[in-house]
């Protein structure tokens, strides 16, 4: 299912989703209200004038398929004093519910506060709020020590994976350990990168020594994801072309999320970071192909990609079975 996320503190909308997001919670709480008047000061601003009350803030909205207005929506909190950004305000109306709405608002929020700089997100929630509880820690957030003391709040943190442009020799450095136990990785689990299983470690890292030199002639650029742990845990090049009438057009090549970090939206910032620097670099045109019918094409078309077109039996899976491929481009600017 593919969630449209827009931006946008001043939705017409938003005053809607904020309102039935405070009376549900005030009728948690044991202090029900009726109406948005009721509301304590500080939460009827924010659904009477979420711009104002939102001015330094992030405010994402979420639409699903088929439908013209948003269901659901989600605050990042600027950071302030040092402390690690805040989301807050996560809402989906019931009847958007169980439509992947709340887990793709976070994604986007833990997408826009990485790109940020920041290290860690935190947020707060109800101990009866068992769903979303169980969301949160799905994606990673643990409990950490209160900064609130109100009784039943459980405060979560966090940490998020550090993304960096990796210099040839760092893409030398990490070859035959990091870089390499990424290729391992996708071509165990079935993704077809261009090897097939099983591959060696040795195989993996001289590929990755291979791009280290392509880095070093200035035709690829590397980024890798670190974990809070300090491990490598996704990757993402960035191909020039090479003829004379294609030096506007770059390609996307293995983007690479490790089966460990998956679902906490790497991959979606790894080719965002790809994407932003091959516009500032003057790229007008990136391409890239992926098997066809696999999860990256959900990545790739959320993310904005066109498909082309379908070739069949384009290259073989890990196994050695030909499967087909689908082209995607996608314009800058």
């Amino acid at each position: 299912m593919n969630v449209t996320i827009e931006e946008n503190r001043s939705h017409p909308r938003l005053p809607d989703l904020l309102a039935a997001y405070h009376l549900l919670n005030q009728a948690e709480k044991g202090t029900p209200v009726t109406t948005v008047a009721g509301l304590p000061a500080v939460y009827r601003a924010e659904a009477e004038d979420p711009a104002t009350a939102f001015a330094a803030d992030t405010v994402l909205l979420a639409t699903p398929p088929g439908e013209d207005l948003p269901a659901g929506c989600v605050v990042l909190k600027a950071p302030y004093e040092g402390r690690a950004p805040e989301i807050k305000r996560l809402w989906v109306a019931p009847e958007a519910r169980r439509k992947g709405i709340a887990k793709a608002l976070m994604a986007a929020a833990l997408r826009r506060a990485a790109a940020s700089g920041a290290s860690a997100v935190r947020l707060t929630v109800w101990n009866w709020r068992e769903e979303p509880l169980a969301l949160y820690r799905r994606l990673g957030f643990a409990t950490v020590a209160s900064w609130d003391e109100r009784p039943d709040l459980v405060c979560l943190e966090k940490p998020l994976d550090a993304i960096e442009r990796l210099t040839p020799e760092a893409v030398r450095a990490h070859a035959s350990a990091g870089l390499a136990a990424l290729l391992v990785d996708a071509v165990d689990g079935g993704a077809s990168v261009g090897f097939l299983a099983p591959l060696q470690t040795t195989e993996a890292a001289a590929w990755w020594t291979g791009v280290a030199d392509e880095a070093e002639r200035g035709v690829r650029d590397v980024w890798a994801a670190q974990g809070p742990d300090g491990r490598l845990v996704g990757v993402v090049t960035l191909v020039r072309a090479g003829a004379a009438n294609g030096r506007h057009r770059g390609e996307i090549a293995r983007l690479l999320v490790h089966r460990s970090a998956r679902g906490r939206g790497l991959g979606y910032r790894l080719l965002a970071t790809a994407e932003a620097h091959a516009a500032a670099t003057g790229l007008t045109l990136l391409v890239l192909d992926t098997q066809t019918d696999s999860p990256a094409e959900r990545l790739y078309r959320g993310a904005g990609w066109t498909a082309a077109g379908t070739i069949p039996d384009f290259a073989a899976d890990p196994a050695g079975v030909p499967r087909a491929t689908t082209l995607y481009y996608k314009r800058l600017g």
